[in-house]
């Protein structure tokens, strides 16, 4: 059996919501110890492991007995937003891997004149979004629309729909779709 011991204590930091730093510091190490666990650059004594622990504060049988690989992420910052597009548009996706997730949460980011492109998306689900900033043309089928800062839209999204920036400042929407489609 494989152990990924810096998987295990990334884990349960992260479940705990403590930084490398903050741990570090409960457990009176340094931040690289911590780093260096968690990716597995070293393999700490029992004493040092133990030491590690105290931060949160958890047993070393509870350690290696548990699963806290199977928590989920709750929060994040905007630092750990996944990119999944660079350039004139960005989308920003909340979590890494949606794999048999039913919603895909997205930061997006519109340059003036960015475009989605003139053939029209189309695909399974629904998606909604909240404009935030700027303002956005949403073309769905053959109705059109420039929404502006607090207008928002929601739709099936087998329906062909277009996105394009207009005006001189970028658009910010928070979108959601379902099911996930990047």
């Amino acid at each position: 059996m494989d152990f990924d011991l810096g998987a295990r204590l990334r884990s349960l930091r992260e479940q705990h919501g403590l930084s490398q730093r903050e741990l570090a510091k409960r457990a009176g190490v340094t931040n690289g110890t911590i780093s260096a666990i968690e990716q597995n650059r070293t393999s700490p004594a029992v004493g040092s492991l133990k030491k590690v622990l105290d931060g949160f504060p958890i047993a070393l049988s509870e350690f290696f007995a548990n699963d806290f690989s199977s928590h989920r992420k709750i929060f994040f910052q905007a630092s750990e937003l996944t990119p999944i597009t660079e350039g004139n548009i960005e989308y920003k996706q909340i979590g890494r891997d949606l794999t048999g997730k039913a919603l895909q949460v997205l930061h997006e980011h519109y340059a003036p004149g960015a475009d989605t492109g003139r053939t029209l998306l189309s695909h399974q689900g629904e998606e909604a979004g909240v404009v935030v900033k700027g303002r956005l043309e949403v073309t769905v089928g053959s109705e059109r629309k420039i929404l502006k800062a607090g207008d928002a839209f929601y739709f099936e999204s087998h329906r062909p729909h277009r996105f394009r920036c207009v005006g001189e400042e970028d658009a910010i929407v928070i979108s959601a779709c379902t099911p996930p489609s990047f």
